[in-house]
């Protein structure tokens, strides 16, 4: 016999607690006027709840810090290094049929036996895939281990821009996404190529009236005709990429639909591009797909994340968020594959003159250390190892995205304006909404409504609308592909449910108050690239016409430097 609860049963136990010091509002706001309110700046230790980013921030398994002691810090060739290449062939290749070489580190199976370790482990060789082992990860590598996904761009457009130079000096190229994320956009900004979001604006700020969708309507995808539109315009001459990021992050945590992806896969190849995936959210978009899209109920994470990587040709991926893990990152391309081809150079003879591969190695080694550690700690490596297979668990992303849709189901219920469905790592507060369109591009209203969560409830979010994607720098063009949000990331198996309802508490009052938002203006690093890491702000006084528009900026009758 069953006995049935009509709630769900505890999946989890907290056993380390961190107390929070209390920090009064007055105190905040000092620390925000020292720190020119730049929300990246402000202490951590000074917060309730920071929802900054969910990158690296994520409470780890009792296996993952297991996994740890079982690391070794060897400068070449580290023990974890075979375990973590061959969990993203578990995972990334070959679906439910899995080795797990972690079990042999975690078991001690046969580690004694010296021929069998090298045979399975330490000399095995792979080619064909993401990720070559043995002699092919030496003759044609392929596969780059970095602490975090900006290294993994980085390590790509440092490598790309020079050749880019020499083999078509002067041209600038268009590199297209269904949205490319922050540092991504930066990197592409400064390698001198211009970055281009192409999804679905005009559908994703629509919520239905009873403000919950019954199936995940994929907003994250890729518009095809505006890719089309893209390339008939530019000339498919002038694309050396096409990015697809999963979930889409700067598109509120979207998830992108098999299909959406497969489309983008096979423009790209007719057109002889390579397909790259911004995989930071990998497990989370295949969850999406397992309970959205017709076909794929009855699979796997693990399955479906082998179809879903079988459409491209380059990796590029921030393992702090899909790897569970405090520190990680990739870049991998297909062994042979387009990428390889294009960016290789070749004798008359069909040889290898220059492989792309080994420039990607020489690069990584001068900037992040020996390939088989690529700036981590064995014990890094190796509690990400464990991580990867953690985040491939149903029940962990089931329960992980409905702590999401909680907390956007209870904003919602208050009149909150954020992005319906809520993303899988977070919720995005719909900035234009929240201040009922009455302020302008230039105020950075979204970035005083994060800085105001700090100063008011010691909650940290992040601007990822007209500030830190640059709307004041684009062109009119580009200027539509700004979704003007803030973000509040959710770190992982950390909060509470008393946490998601501080924060339902502190942002529905504030909606309340946003008339006593003040506007921002920027007084250092206008400019800069990226420059929401390090600008610097202030609130600034209105101008006479803003302060006799009383509907609008009552709030600055009584506006004093002192009240931020």
């Amino acid at each position: 016999m069953e006995f049935k609860l009509n709630i769900e049963a505890p999946k989890s136990w907290t056993h380390v607690v961190r107390e929070v010091p209390h920090v009064t509002a007055d105190q905040r706001r000092r620390a925000l006027q020292a720190t020119h309110y730049n929300e990246f700046a402000f202490p951590a230790g000074m917060l309730y709840i920071d929802c900054l980013s969910d990158s690296g921030t994520t409470s780890m398994t009792d296996t993952q810090w297991a996994a740890m002691f079982l690391a070794d810090e060897s400068y070449g060739r580290n023990k974890g290094y075979y375990v973590l290449l061959d969990a993203f062939r578990d995972l990334w290749e070959r679906g439910d049929d899995q080795v797990r070489l972690i079990n042999y580190m975690k078991e001690g199976v046969d580690r004694d036996d010296v021929e069998k370790m090298m045979n399975d482990v330490y000399l095995k060789d792979y080619e064909g895939g993401f990720i070559n082992g043995g002699q092919f990860q030496l003759s044609r590598p392929n596969t780059f281990i970095v602490p975090q996904g900006r290294c993994a761009e980085t390590l790509l457009f440092d490598v790309l821009k020079p050749l880019f130079a020499r083999r078509w000096p002067g041209k600038v190229f268009t590199i297209p996404s269904n949205a490319h994320f922050d540092t991504t956009e930066g990197n592409i900004k400064q390698m001198g190529n211009v970055p281009r979001n192409l999804f679905h604006k005009e559908i994703l700020f629509e919520v239905p009236e009873s403000g919950h969708y019954d199936v995940n309507p994929f907003k994250g995808n890729m518009d095809i005709d505006k890719l089309n539109q893209l390339l008939d315009a530019v000339g498919v001459e002038n694309v050396p990429l096409i990015y697809t990021t999963v979930t889409n992050n700067s598109v509120c945590g979207q998830a992108v639909s098999m299909q959406n992806m497969r489309e983008v896969s096979a423009i790209a190849h007719k057109h002889g591009i390579p397909y790259v995936m911004d995989g930071a959210r990998w497990a989370e978009n295949c969850y999406f797909i397992k309970m959205n899209e017709p076909g794929y109920a009855d699979k796997s994470i693990a399955e479906i994340a082998k179809e879903m990587f079988s459409l491209f040709d380059v990796v590029s991926a921030s393992l702090k968020k899909n790897g569970h893990a405090n520190m990680g990152g990739l870049l991998a391309f297909r062994d042979k594959g387009l990428f390889w081809q294009k960016f290789s150079e070749f004798n008359e003879d069909g040889s290898v003159k220059t492989d792309i591969g080994h420039l990607l190695k020489v690069r990584q080694i001068s900037a992040y250390g020996n390939d088989s550690y690529g700036g981590m700690s064995g014990h890094d490596i190796m509690a990400l190892c464990q991580g990867l297979y953690e985040e491939a668990r149903f029940d962990y992303q089931d329960e992980r995205v409905k702590q999401c849709q909680y907390l956007a189901d209870g904003l919602t219920r208050n009149g909150v304006p954020i992005v319906q469905p809520a993303g899988g790592h977070g919720i995005y507060v719909d900035v234009d909404r929240f201040f009922d369109y009455k302020r302008n591009h230039e105020s950075f209203a979204g970035q005083a409504l994060s800085l105001e969560m700090v100063h008011r409830y010691g909650i940290r979010c992040s601007e990822l609308g007209d500030f830190s994607m640059e709307y004041d720098l684009k062109t009119p063009e580009q200027q539509k592909e700004v979704c003007n949000v803030v973000r509040l990331a959710i770190n992982r198996s950390q909060f509470s449910k008393q946490h998601m309802d501080y924060i339902i508490a502190a942002l529905t009052q504030l909606y309340k108050d946003r008339d006593t938002i003040p506007n921002l203006k920027i007084t250092f690093g206008h400019n800069l690239p990226m420059r929401h890491f390090h600008a610097w702000l202030e609130p600034y006084a209105p101008t006479e016409e803003e302060m006799a528009d009383k509907s609008n900026y009552s709030y600055w009758k009584t506006w004093t430097p002192d009240q931020f």
